[in-house]
Order: structure tokens, then C-alpha cells, then sequence
């Protein structure tokens, strides 16, 4: 009984909420409307027509004085006065769209209404919750849901999209709809951001966004990835054209290049582009968002733009991921052939090598991917009381260390691996009975947030990792959706490389593949040994997906388990590859902490 009094004054409280929004948001209009000069017009020549004698004498100085009134509100004013914020409901948004029935299960991703493109909309739904707005029904949607922001993007205005030449005179309608939306999500304190990331009608432009960002989102690796591409690759250079207007030197150097250097038009669609950029070894392309995405496929990029002097590494080694070389496009490349000799030397060179691909994805994974940008782009526009943070693209990048050091040495050793990394952990978690060590202490005054997990024994005199059900217990007390399963040191990229690689392929648990676990025998859920896990095709590979691996990075979900690595393949997991860095690239380890492939 007392559920269904409370079920009911819930339901009492949102309907009155509602009406009170409904209220104030009639009153701010009827404001507007009474201060806005087409009623004063109106009110002026009405006056006049009931007193023809004296009230045509006046109206003149009655029009000047409201268009001169009109000009001087604008100018002083710096545009257009922002309305003030109207609240759907008075308490916080999480509790007020519980309330309203608009999710389901736990979604912490921002709420976005997006006018977007079929591209953008891919690129940007794992890491925010979108809810596609159609002209015909963008007013009755968008007035029933409670969102966060409000993304559009000029590429959604192509031709044969829903919003096909919105903010053209041609598209009246679609404009004026979106117009209404804009105004709409101001009046309720909702920021709306337009992406130019392609050509579209200058109009649209002029719409009343809080920002307007030039570029799109990134580069989505979840599409754009070296994931499962083959070893062997096309051998042919392929041309992939860019969205907007290449210009003349530019369609001029592709033609000469087809017809002297062997080069192939490709103009896939939207959804086979990443499958045409990992089956080429070169790729030509005269937009630098292009030269990323290709190389993140592992191809070499020709692009034509830019100076070569771009291309010349600095002295201390640092600088611009490889994997491209630029040609200028001007009136002297016509005539010199640097487009011909450039496009040699990408082809002479071959696909990116392992590690020109890790460096690459480390780059793009750090500065460009589609969470940063879009944390970046959310960060620049004030969002309402209670919303969401604009970080909240790269929560699903927080990642804990679990870690059970047994010694100063090796606490020594886990504390520069962890301060050095290129990308910090979101927390670490360790066995109480670390606390006294040095390198923990050393952890706890760099500021790393730490968590302690009661009743697991470090023993310094097995030299071996911990077990399956070790990991289960420090994977309970800890709080991201990732954890990295720390043994040895592994180089200061250790975190950023494992958690690139589960974002692009979506994988359950990253890490080394391993041939076997045991001696032949079965493997059981209680750690028992197995037998071959990978075939010969793949020994050897990164990127590709695996029967068993020996995971430095996992979900914590599937850590929690507490089952032997062995045989997370039969229960649904999906195991990625991914070897140890490069030695080159990694510093020297100490040899007192020791890992076997079934340590777990």
C-alpha cells in the first residue's frame, strides 16, 4: 500500500512539475511576444486606423521611433538576447528522467538530440546515448525527452539525408524546424552545438548555436582500425576522395598520378570505407582527417596538401606520428613531379610496420579519437544545472591497476612503471598488507587514488603473479570498467596500447596470445590446463582475435569471475592480441617478478 501512495505522489509530483515548466515557459513567451516589434507594428497601425485624422499624422514617427528602438536593442545588446533557461522539473535530471520512463537500465552517457549525418551518428553513438530528430516529428520528440545537448552536423544537410539542404531557401521548412529547435533547447537551458565538418548552405550557419566548431569528430577507431585486416595487402594505390571540394591543382595531380603512376579511384561508401582503407597499402587523400583514419588502418598515406618540410623528423626523435608524406598543391606541382616521386616513396615503403601502426594508434588514441574530441567540443559550452559532465565520452576509457607486489624492489618497480605511463590510471588497487612498502607510499604521495582489498596473501618468495581468484578479489574493489593486470614493468605506453586496442575492437580482455595452456589436458573453469588455443595462422600477429591470450587488460565484470584465462573463449569473451611493446621502445625489467601463461 505504501508503494502504490508513493507510485502516485511520484507521479502527482512530475505532473505538477510539468505543468509549472509549461507555465513559465508560456509566460517567458508571452513576453517575448508582447516586446517584439511586430506587435508594437501592429498595435501602431491598428491605433492609427481607428483614428484616421490624427493617427496617420503620427504613424511615420511611431514606425521610425520602433525601428530605431529595434536597431539600437540589437546593437547594444551584441545579437540576440539569449531567453533564460526554462527546467523541465525541479529536481536533478538523473531523478527526473527516471521519473519520466526515458531509460531503462543505468546509461551514464550524455543525452544527445542529434540532427546528424548516418557517419557522424556511427562515429559518436558508443560514447554518447542519441536520439535521432526527424523534421516531420523533431518538435513532438524533442519536446518529450530530456536531453543534455543538442548536436547537429553540417554533413547531415547532403543530398538524400532526411535534412537534406537545411539552411537553403529551397528547404524552407527543414530550416524552420530546425530554427525551432534551437530556440527550443536555449529557452530550456540546453547548449546546441553545430559540427562543420562538411560543405553545407551558408545559412545554416547563421542559426542561433552556442557553438559552432569547425571540423568533425575525430576519428571513431571502433570503424577505423587495423583490427583482423589481412597480412597481405593490395599492392595498388588506391585514391580516396574527401567530402568537400578538393580544388583544381589537386584533381589535376590525381589525374596525373591514374594516368602515370598506376593509381585507383575508390569512392566507397561511408559504411565501407574503413574496409577499402585496410585492404590498401597506400592510399592518396587530400584531407589530413582522411591521412588519420587511413593510417589507423594501417596503410601509408600520400596527402596532397601541406609542405614537405612537414615531414622531417625533429632531432630528439619526438614529433608527428609516420605513416604519411605531403605533397603541396600549387601551380609548381604540376610541373615538378614531386606528386609522382612522393607517391614512390609511399609505395616503396609498403603498409605501416607493427610499430609504426602501434605509434600511430597511440597518437590518435591519446589526441584525435572521437571520445577526446567530443569531451573537447561538450567542454566549451555551458551545460545546465544537473546535467551530465562533458567528460563523460571517456569514462569508458577509466581503467584500474591491480597489482600485488611482494616486495620494496618490486613496489619500486610497479611505482615508476605507473608514474611514467602515458595515460594514468584511473585508480590503483592493491592487498592491504602493501601499505608499508616503499613504492606504494611513493604512489600515495603522487596523488593516485588507491583502493586496499582485505585477505590476499603476497608471498615474496614465489616469484610468480598472482592467481585467478587473486585477481577476482581486486577486481571487486575496483571501480572502472577496465582493469589492467599488472606483473612486470611494461613501458610507459602500457596502458595507452591495451586500451587502444580494446576501443577498436571492442574486446573483452587484450593481451599476448599463448599456444598453449598445459600439457595437452582439457581445460576446466577451475583452472585446470587446456590445450592449443591459437592457430599457426595467427601466431605471431597483433589485432587479431584469439582462443587465449594472457591478459594485461580485461573487464572487470569478466575479472570478478574469478575463472582460469584459459577458457574465458568458451564463455563468450572476446580475446584480442596484442604483444609487448617493442624492446626499443621499452625500459629494462627487472627480473624478480616472474608471470607464467596460466598464472592467470
Amino acid at each position: 500500500m505504501k508503494r502504490r501512495e508513493q507510485s502516485q505522489t511520484e507521479q502527482l509530483r512530475q505532473a505538477l512539475s510539468e505543468r509549472e515548466a509549461q507555465l513559465r515557459e508560456a509566460q517567458a513567451r508571452l513576453a517575448a511576444l508582447e516586446g517584439s516589434t511586430s506587435l508594437q507594428v501592429g498595435r501602431a497601425l491598428t491605433a492609427a486606423a481607428k483614428r484616421p485624422g490624427r493617427g496617420l499624422v503620427r504613424l511615420p514617427r511611431d514606425l521610425f521611433r520602433l525601428w530605431r528602438k529595434s536597431g539600437t536593442t540589437r546593437q547594444s545588446a551584441g545579437g540576440r538576447r539569449r531567453p533564460q533557461p526554462v527546467r523541465s522539473y525541479d529536481a536533478e535530471r538523473q531523478e527526473a528522467r527516471l521519473l519520466a520512463g526515458n531509460i531503462g537500465n543505468r546509461d551514464d552517457r550524455l543525452v544527445v538530440a542529434g540532427v546528424l549525418s548516418p557517419e557522424v551518428h556511427a562515429a559518436v553513438e558508443p560514447y554518447v546515448r542519441v536520439i535521432a530528430l526527424r523534421p516531420q516529428d523533431a518538435q513532438v520528440v524533442f519536446e518529450s525527452v530530456d536531453v543534455d545537448a543538442v548536436l547537429v552536423s553540417a554533413s547531415a544537410a547532403a543530398t538524400g539525408s532526411l535534412w537534406a539542404h537545411v539552411g537553403d531557401p529551397s528547404s524552407g521548412d527543414r530550416t524552420r524546424a530546425l530554427n525551432w529547435l534551437v530556440e527550443a533547447a536555449a529557452s530550456r537551458g540546453v547548449p546546441s552545438i553545430l559540427l562543420n565538418d562538411a560543405p553545407a548552405p551558408p545559412a545554416l550557419a547563421t542559426l542561433p548555436f552556442d557553438l559552432v566548431h569547425d571540423g568533425g569528430v575525430g576519428v571513431p577507431l571502433h570503424r577505423f582500425n587495423p583490427i583482423a585486416a589481412e597480412p597481405e595487402r593490395q599492392a595498388d594505390p588506391v585514391h580516396q576522395p574527401s567530402v568537400g571540394n578538393s580544388g583544381v591543382v589537386a584533381n589535376r595531380l590525381v589525374d596525373m598520378l591514374v594516368r602515370d603512376s598506376g593509381l585507383r579511384r575508390a569512392d566507397p561508401g561511408w559504411a565501407e570505407e574503413p574496409a577499402t582503407l585496410r585492404a590498401a597499402s597506400t592510399v592518396v587523400v587530400d584531407d589530413p582527417a582522411l591521412a588519420d583514419r587511413a593510417m589507423a588502418c594501417g596503410a601509408r598515406a600520400l596527402l596532397l596538401g601541406g609542405s614537405p618540410e612537414e615531414d622531417a623528423e625533429p632531432p630528439n626523435g619526438a614529433g608527428r606520428a609516420p605513416g604519411s608524406v605531403r605533397v603541396p598543391v600549387d601551380a609548381s606541382a604540376l610541373s615538378s613531379g614531386a606528386a609522382a616521386e612522393g607517391l614512390a616513396r609511399v609505395r616503396a615503403a609498403g603498409p605501416l610496420s607493427p610499430e609504426e601502426l602501434r605509434l600511430v594508434l597511440r597518437s590518435v588514441f591519446l589526441t584525435d579519437a572521437t571520445p577526446v574530441r567530443l569531451a573537447d567540443i561538450l567542454g566549451r559550452v555551458d551545460f545546465a544545472p544537473g546535467s551530465g559532465s562533458p567528460s563523460a565520452s571517456l569514462r569508458i576509457r577509466q581503467v584500474s591497476v591491480l597489482a600485488a607486489p611482494a616486495d620494496d624492489i618490486t613496489a619500486l618497480a610497479f611505482a615508476d612503471d605507473i608514474l611514467n605511463q602515458e595515460y594514468a590510471p584511473a585508480e590503483i588497487v592493491l592487498p592491504d598488507g602493501v601499505d608499508h612498502l616503499a613504492g606504494v607510499a611513493r604512489l600515495r604521495s603522487a596523488g593516485i587514488p588507491m583502493r586496499t582489498v582485505r585477505g590476499i596473501d603476497t608471498d615474496a618468495e614465489s616469484g610468480s603473479a598472482p592467481g585467478p581468484a587473486a585477481w577476482a578479489a581486486l577486481a571487486r574493489g575496483a571501480t572502472s570498467p577496465w582493469v589492467a593486470l599488472w606483473r612486470a614493468p611494461r613501458g610507459a605506453a602500457f596502458l595507452a596500447d591495451v586500451l587502444c586496442a580494446a576501443e577498436c575492437s571492442g574486446a573483452d580482455a587484450v593481451g599476448p596470445a599463448v599456444p598453449w595452456w598445459g600439457s595437452g589436458a582439457p581445460a576446466s573453469a577451475d583452472g585446470g590446463d587446456g590445450g592449443s588455443a591459437i592457430d599457426d595462422a595467427v601466431a605471431g600477429q597483433d589485432y587479431v582475435f584469439v582462443s587465449a591470450i594472457e591478459p594485461d587488460l580485461a573487464r572487470t565484470q569478466l575479472v570478478r569471475r574469478g575463472l582460469q584465462p584459459g577458457v574465458w573463449n568458451r564463455h563468450g569473451a572476446r580475446l584480442l592480441a596484442l604483444g609487448p611493446q617493442p624492446d626499443a621502445d621499452r625500459e629494462a625489467e627487472p627480473g624478480q617478478v616472474g608471470s607464467t601463461p596460466d598464472a592467470g
